[in-house]
């Protein structure tokens, strides 16, 4: 697979929203969307040495580069042709600096905000 693979929390209405909307953005079939209730213990072991995988989506990039929260976001926006343009703008030298508190204050809040979904396996 030569795709970038994003984890997402398949629990959340936001997550699943965004997904399923960055999804029918994604013309080139460049990412692979993997839900984090998937992911194997030892996988999570691992990776939670940057971050608990379900508090920020987290990104394995085709170059083995491992991508969480805001990072992630850009990326992901970079890799779309649509959205391209705002990825741009999120490159900018202060979007950072906005975006890694925004995109936290956000995450740390979307299960209070829109609750929470049953994710069954397909």
């Amino acid at each position: 697979m030569n795709r970038h693979i994003v984890f997402f929390d398949a629990e959340c209405p936001l997550c699943r929203t965004v997904k399923a909307a960055l999804k029918k953005l994604d013309w080139n079939d460049a990412i692979f969307w993997y839900p984090v209730q998937e992911v194997s213990e030892s996988v999570k072991e691992r990776v939670n040495g940057y971050k608990n995988m379900y508090d920020e989506i987290f990104m394995y990039t085709k170059d083995k580069q491992m991508l969480t929260g805001f990072d992630t976001v850009r990326r992901i926006l970079s890799i779309l042709p649509a959205t391209m343009p705002l990825a741009l703008l999120l490159h900018l030298p202060f979007a950072k600096i906005i975006g890694d508190p925004a995109y936290r204050f956000v995450s740390t809040r979307r299960y209070k905000w829109l609750g929470r979904v049953t994710y069954n396996k397909s």
